[in-house]
């Protein structure tokens, strides 16, 4: 069945086409950092305008690039949520709308389970089960994954997920929206042993998340620094954002390596936006071949949201029989556990 995936849960309008046999055929995605970088955040009003704007658009030069006719789409996937309500409605609009004129079924996905399959993308797919580690602007969560919609949640973000807390540190240093892959470029000019910030909450058991107050020991080293130098230099931006992302990496490293011993398992996969930082993958793939673990990532292309993953998840789960009804809604909380599979209880 050929499906085609529709991705308007925040800022960014991604449309994808993607086939059982031929695999992933075509996507898009059209950006509107230039749009929210004047007010250092994503406004939601102008990104559901935007998506207004731009989806139909994206589509037809989708189809125009995959040489596709709009009466060969056997299917449609939309994000229903988890996300900016406006923006999740325009795509779940469009989406249900063009099945409905095309007399094909279609199906509402959970961004987080986009996110989540997208390393099945990759030419030597990861097989189930394995554990998840979920890293995005909104979202630091560990996931037990034993099949489609089969989701144990091991481990949540008690406050500011690890995406949101590069964000903003990134702001506090004085940079650019969108800030998390601008920390990671200045910390590249950083010495590492300058500073050392905190791993919160890996001197006790568990596997949750806290990275609040990460951002609170920034503020604090910046003011030192401040009271230190008069004008913070360069370099002591680039060492605080150095510091930062350390601590970052090793925490997420601890909780993984804690995950995947008590899920007894052997394979672990990163996904999410933050799962494209390049430090985080090597430490973590060094880790990992310690503890003898597999670990798999999507191309940095599917870390941030796209149409391809929608396209993919939405595929299994028609293949699978499922289906949504006519009318068509937002979910912009949407817990990942609540998922069930195509026809099934999900219980374990």
């Amino acid at each position: 069945m050929l499906t085609l995936g529709i991705e308007t849960s925040c800022d960014e309008t991604g449309v994808a086409l993607y086939d059982g046999d031929r695999g992933l055929l075509e996507h898009r995605v059209y950006s509107q950092i230039a749009t929210h970088a004047e007010y250092g955040g994503v406004v939601p009003e102008l990104a559901s305008r935007d998506h207004v704007r731009k989806t139909l658009p994206l589509i037809q030069e989708l189809l125009h690039g995959a040489r596709i006719a709009r009466s060969e789409i056997g299917g449609v996937a939309y994000t229903a949520g988890p996300g900016l309500v406006g923006a999740l409605l325009v795509g779940a609009a469009v989406g249900r709308s063009l099945a409905w004129s095309l007399g094909v079924p279609a199906v509402a996905i959970h961004h987080m389970e986009g996110h989540l399959l997208a390393p099945l993308l990759e030419p030597d797919p990861p097989a189930f089960p394995f554990v998840a580690l979920l890293v995005s602007g909104g979202h630091s969560q560990l996931v037990e994954v034993a099949g489609l919609g089969r989701y144990k949640l091991l481990g949540d973000s008690l406050d500011d997920a690890a995406g949101e807390a590069f964000d903003k540190t990134a702001k506090l240093l004085g940079l650019p929206y969108p800030g998390g892959p601008e920390l990671a470029r200045l910390a590249e000019q950083g010495d590492s042993g300058r500073f050392r910030f905190p791993r919160p909450m890996t001197d006790r058991p568990g596997l949750e998340f806290s990275f609040s107050g990460l951002k609170t020991f920034a503020l604090n080293t910046l003011d030192a620094v401040r009271r230190e130098e008069g004008e913070i230099s360069a370099q002591s931006r680039a060492d605080i954002a150095r510091a930062f992302e350390q601590a970052v990496v090793e925490t997420l490293v601890i909780k993984c390596r804690r995950a995947v011993k008590q899920a007894r398992c052997q394979r672990l996969v990163l996904a999410g936006g933050v799962s494209a930082n390049r430090r985080l993958r090597a430490a973590m793939t060094e880790a990992m071949q310690k503890e003898g673990v597999r670990t798999d990532y999507p191309r940095a292309e599917f870390c941030t949201d796209n149409g391809a993953m929608i396209a993919h998840a939405g595929w299994l789960r028609l293949k699978a029989g499922e289906r949504s009804g006519l009318g068509f809604g937002a979910r912009p909380r949407w817990p990942l556990e609540e998922m069930r599979p195509p026809g099934g209880s999900g219980e374990w």
